[in-house]
C-alpha cells in the first residue's frame, strides 16, 4: 500500500471539508434534539456529488476510487458534526447504491443509479425483522411468485431511511425449506400498494437519521424488480455488508481528528492549578491513547478499503475495521468529554452527542460482538 494521498485525493479532502464547514453545522442541535431529518442538507451533499462517488460514469457517477471515496467520507467526518446525516448517506451508499451496481440488470442499473447518484430518491435497506437481527437469514418475511409478480409479506424493523425512503432493497424467503438458499432480494419504489413505513423510531443518537419499520401487506412487486435470481439474497446480502463495514466508519475517523484536536487545544489552554491542564498526565494520556487510536483506526480502514478495491473479499479485514473503528469511536468520544470536564458533558460543546452517535455505530451493519464472531471463524476456530 502507498500510504500517501495523491494530489487529487488531497484536493478532494479540502474541498469536501471546506463545503461541510460552512453549509452541513447550522440547526444541528435543534435537529438533534427533534429528530428532525435535514432534506435541505442531502440535497446539498447530492449536489456536492457524495453518493455518486462509488458509482461509475455511465450511471451517472464518478467513479472514484475506494480509498479516494474512504478520504472523501473520512473529510466528511471532520467538518461535519451531523453524524445522522453522514449515517444516512453510507446506508444510502453501501447498502443500497453498492447492491444494485453489483448485481442489478443493466435495465435496473441505468433505472435507479442515476436517482440515487443525485439524491432524488433516498434508498432503504429492509433485511432486519423483530424477530431476525444478527440472525440475518431467520427472516419471517416471504415472497410468493404469481405469474410476472412476486406477493411480498411480511414486516422490517430498524430500516435507516425508511421513513424517508423513496427505493426499498427488500430481502424475502421464496423458499423457507432452502434457509438461507432461499432469500431473494427485490426492489420496491415508494407508493407500492402493499407497503408502508408506518411509524418511526426513536432512538438514542443519530437522530438525525430516520430510522422506522416497513410493513409489506400482499404488497405485488413485478418479475422484472428482482434482484439478481431467486434465491440470490443472501449472497447480495453479505457483499453489501462486506462493503458497508468496510467503509461506513470512515467518516469516524474524521469525527476523532477533529476530536482529537479540539482536546488537544482545550488541554494547551485550560488552565488549573497555575499550568495548562495537559501538563497533568492522566490528560495527556488520555490525548495519545486518542491518537494512537486514530492513527490505528486509519490504517485498519484503508487496507480493508484497498483489499475490497483489489478484488479481495477481505471479510476478516472488514470486520476487523468495524470492530475497531467502531469501539474507538465510543473511547475516543468518551475521552474528549473528560478532557474538557463540565464543559464536555453539555449540549453546547457537542461531545455528549457525538458519543450517543458512536455508540451506534457497535450495533449497526453487525454488532461488534458479531463482527468478533466472523473474525474468530475467518481464523478458523
Amino acid at each position: 500500500m502507498n500510504f500517501s494521498l495523491t494530489d487529487d485525493q488531497l484536493t478532494l479532502r479540502a474541498t469536501i471539508r471546506d463545503f461541510a464547514a460552512s453549509e452541513l453545522n447550522d440547526d444541528l442541535i435543534e435537529n438533534d434534539r427533534g429528530s428532525v431529518f435535514p432534506h435541505d442538507k442531502w440535497r446539498k451533499c447530492a449536489a456536492m456529488g457524495i453518493p455518486a462517488l462509488s458509482v461509475p460514469e455511465e450511471y451517472g457517477g464518478t467513479g472514484a476510487d475506494m480509498l479516494s471515496v474512504m478520504v472523501a467520507m473520512e473529510a466528511l467526518g471532520y467538518a461535519c458534526r451531523d453524524n445522522g446525516l453522514i449515517f444516512a448517506l453510507n446506508a444510502h451508499m453501501w447498502a443500497v447504491q453498492t447492491p444494485v451496481l453489483r448485481f442489478g440488470s443493466e435495465a435496473q442499473k441505468a433505472t435507479v443509479l442515476p436517482k440515487l447518484v443525485t439524491g432524488e430518491w433516498i434508498g432503504a435497506h429492509g433485511m432486519t425483522e423483530p424477530g431476525s437481527g444478527s440472525d440475518s437469514f431467520a427472516l419471517s418475511s416471504t415472497a410468493v411468485r404469481r405469474g410476472d409478480v412476486y406477493v411480498l409479506n411480511g414486516t422490517k424493523t430498524f430500516v435507516s431511511n425508511a421513513p424517508v425512503a423513496d427505493l426499498f432493497l427488500i430481502f424475502a424467503s421464496t423458499s423457507k425449506a432452502r434457509g438461507f438458499m432461499g432469500v431473494t432480494a427485490f426492489l420496491v419504489e415508494k407508493g407500492t400498494k402493499g407497503l408502508s413505513t408506518p411509524k418511526a423510531t426513536e432512538k438514542m443518537g443519530l437522530r438525525t437519521a430516520p430510522l422506522g419499520e416497513i410493513v409489506l401487506d400482499d404488497c405485488e412487486v413485478p418479475v422484472e424488480n428482482r434482484l439478481g435470481g431467486e434465491g440470490n439474497g443472501g449472497t447480495i446480502f453479505k457483499h453489501s455488508m462486506g462493503w458497508e463495514r468496510a467503509c461506513i466508519l470512515a467518516s469516524y475517523i474524521g469525527t476523532m481528528e477533529r476530536q482529537l484536536e479540539q482536546s488537544v487545544e482545550y488541554a494547551r489552554t485550560r488552565q488549573q492549578f497555575a499550568q495548562p491542564i495537559g501538563k497533568f498526565q492522566s490528560v495527556s494520556n488520555k490525548l495519545v491513547d486518542m491518537k494512537l487510536r486514530l492513527e490505528t483506526a486509519r490504517l485498519l480502514l484503508y487496507r480493508a478499503g484497498w483489499l475490497r478495491t483489489q478484488g479481495h473479499d477481505a471479510m476478516q479485514e472488514a470486520a476487523m475495521a468495524k470492530l475497531y473503528v467502531s469501539e474507538c469511536a465510543v473511547q475516543s468520544s468518551l475521552d474528549a468529554i473528560q478532557v474538557h470536564g463540565g464543559y464536555g458533558y453539555t449540549t453546547e460543546y457537542q461531545f455528549e452527542r457525538e458519543l450517543r452517535d458512536a455508540i451506534g455505530s457497535r450495533i449497526y451493519s453487525g454488532t461488534s460482538e458479531i463482527q468478533r464472531e466472523i473474525i474468530a471463524r475467518s481464523m478458523g476456530l
